[in-house]
């Protein structure tokens, strides 16, 4: 689905990423952990065509990212912390203006399934200024996969969000891999990383400097990893 070949980033004088070479399969959830400042922001960013590399190579999906970027753009979701939504509107025409952007077909059908995908069928003519942070973050999902894009970036979803709020993301999110979306995920969380994910990747001054299955990795076994990797952990 995602093959990246020696992707690097310079801003000014400072190299960002070194030569990052990731190949991502179908329906594969990657998830992404590192320190601040090691990079991993700035990967995402690339991957999902908001920043462009200072060199290497971005095929999706078998096009070149560079040669075809518009038809490589609808074939991607990108969530952050930030949610892109505007509060003056109800969750349904936050998605009609998205849907229409992407040229969605059959677009009030596809809102009102989306709406169900992320479990808030019963707002979908409520304000986003009345949600909680965490609906606001299921909607940023719903946003994002408005137009069947077939990888999602997550750049710390998790951020601002209670318990209660993260076992309902975790939920929508599982929920998005069993239907085999390709997704890429950034968090601090080891426990939500790893829930989720079917391969781990840890990101260090620009490098991927470990890459393992999921598979059977506890927690505490990823953090000793990450201690091992990357001296600490903030």
């Amino acid at each position: 689905m995602l093959a990246a070949q020696n992707i690097t980033k310079k801003i000014g004088s400072k190299t960002i990423l070194h030569g990052i070479d990731l190949h991502i399969a179908e329906g594969e959830f990657v998830t992404v952990f590192g320190p601040n400042g090691a990079g991993k922001s700035t990967l995402l960013k690339i991957l999902s065509m908001l920043m462009k590399p200072t060199t290497g190579t971005l095929i999706i999906n078998g096009t070149n990212a560079k040669e075809e970027s518009a038809k490589v753009r609808n074939q991607i979701g990108v969530i952050s912390h930030q949610t892109l939504l505007y509060d003056n509107l109800t969750a349904f025409e936050n998605l009609e203006f998205y849907g229409c952007m992407y040229g969605v077909d059959n677009l009030r059908e596809r809102i009102c399934d989306v709406l169900v995908e992320v479990g808030l069928e019963f707002a979908l003519n409520d304000p986003v200024r009345t949600f909680s942070r965490g609906m606001q973050q299921r909607l940023a999902i719903a946003r994002a996969i408005i137009h069947q894009p077939e990888i999602l970036f997550l750049d710390e979803p998790y951020t601002g969000l209670d318990q209660q709020a993260i076992e309902i993301l975790n939920g929508v999110l599982a929920g998005l891999n069993i239907k085999d979306r390709t997704v890429f995920m950034i968090t601090h969380n080891f426990e939500q990383g790893l829930d989720l994910s079917d391969r781990v990747i840890i990101v260090n001054k620009g490098r991927i400097a470990f890459e393992g299955r999921a598979d059977g990795m506890s927690p505490y076994d990823m953090r000793d990893i990450y201690i091992d990797t990357v001296g600490g952990r903030d």
